[in-house]
C-alpha cells in the first residue's frame, strides 16, 4: 500500500456552533477541495443562522499550545485566520507565527457575523493591523472590514476600491484581495492588489439567503490552493469560483442566514 501526501492547511478561527462559518466552514472547505486541515480553536460561538447569542474566549495559552502540537508532528502547508476574538489571542498568534516561520499566511479580518452580531473587540483592531497584517501573505477583507481597518473611509465604487486595497497594502501584507460583496450593482467585483498591480475578478450577483460563512469559506479555499502550489492570482479565482458554487446551491438550513452548500462539487452528494 502507498501512502499518498496530501496538502495541509491549519485554520486559526472560532468555533460556530451552528455549522456555517469559523472552523466548521474551513474543515468543510478543506475537505471538499482535497486538503487536509488542522484546527487551532481561539473561540467558542453559541450561534445560529439568526444570531450569535454567546462568546467563550479560549486562553491564547491553549491557542500557542494547539498551534506547537500540529507544528511539532503535522506542519502545515498554508495557515488561514478567522476570528481572533480579542488582542491577546492575536498576540498569541503572530508570536507563532513568527516562531515556525510561517509564510503562507492568509488572514481573514473577521470582525462582525452575517447577523451584526461583533467578534471582535473594539481594541482588538489595532491589533490585528498592527501586528498581524505585517505578516500576512494575503489578506482578505470585505468592504465594511476594509473600511474599519482604515479608520472609517468610504469604499463606494471601484476606484475607491482599488485606492483601499492599496492603503491595505501598505500596512504590510504581501497581497490584498478585497471582495466587493458589500458593494451594489449587479455584478460583483473582487480586486486583488499585489502593490504593483490590480487584477480584478468580477461576477454576476447571486440573490440568495445562502450567505453564512461566505468569507470563512473564501479565506480556506484560497488557503487550501495555495497549499496545493498554486500561485496567488489563479488561486483568488479559483476560490471565488468555488464559493459562488457553494452559494448558487445553497442548503434550506436555519431561519436566517443560511450556510453554503460546501460540498456541492461532492459526488457522494446526491440532488
Amino acid at each position: 500500500m502507498s501512502l499518498r501526501r496530501i496538502p495541509r492547511v491549519m485554520t486559526i478561527a472560532g468555533s460556530d456552533s451552528g455549522g456555517g462559518a469559523g472552523i466548521q466552514a474551513d474543515l468543510k472547505t478543506c475537505s471538499a477541495l482535497g486538503v487536509y486541515a488542522t484546527t487551532v480553536v481561539t473561540a467558542l460561538t453559541a450561534q445560529n443562522t439568526l444570531s450569535v447569542k454567546g462568546i467563550f474566549s479560549v486562553d491564547p495559552y491553549f491557542v500557542t499550545a494547539q498551534i506547537d502540537a500540529i507544528m511539532e508532528d503535522i506542519g502545515t502547508d498554508a495557515v488561514k485566520t478567522g476570528m481572533l476574538d480579542r488582542r491577546e489571542i492575536i498576540f498569541a498568534v503572530v508570536e507563532s507565527i513568527r516562531k515556525w516561520k510561517i509564510e503562507k499566511l492568509v488572514v481573514d479580518p473577521v470582525m462582525v457575523a452575517k447577523s451584526g452580531d461583533l467578534l471582535l473587540q473594539s481594541d482588538a483592531v489595532q491589533s490585528l493591523v498592527a501586528d498581524l497584517l505585517p505578516l500576512a501573505y494575503v489578506v482578505t477583507p470585505n468592504i465594511p472590514e476594509a473600511q474599519a481597518i482604515l479608520g472609517g473611509i468610504v469604499i463606494d465604487s471601484l476606484d475607491e476600491m482599488k485606492e483601499a486595497a492599496k492603503g491595505i497594502y501598505k500596512l504590510g501584507p504581501r497581497y490584498v484581495v478585497l471582495k466587493g460583496g458589500h458593494g451594489r450593482g449587479e455584478k460583483v467585483v473582487d480586486v486583488l492588489y499585489d502593490g504593483k498591480r490590480f487584477k480584478t475578478y468580477e461576477s454576476d450577483r447571486i440573490t440568495s439567503k445562502n450567505t453564512h460563512g461566505t468569507g470563512c469559506t473564501f479565506s480556506a479555499a484560497l488557503a487550501s490552493f495555495l497549499a496545493k502550489g498554486m500561485d496567488v492570482e489563479e488561486a483568488v479565482g479559483k476560490a471565488k469560483q468555488y464559493v459562488l458554487g457553494a452559494m448558487a446551491e445553497g442548503l434550506s438550513i436555519g431561519l436566517g442566514h443560511r450556510p453554503l452548500h460546501h460540498f456541492y462539487n461532492c459526488s457522494v452528494w446526491e440532488r
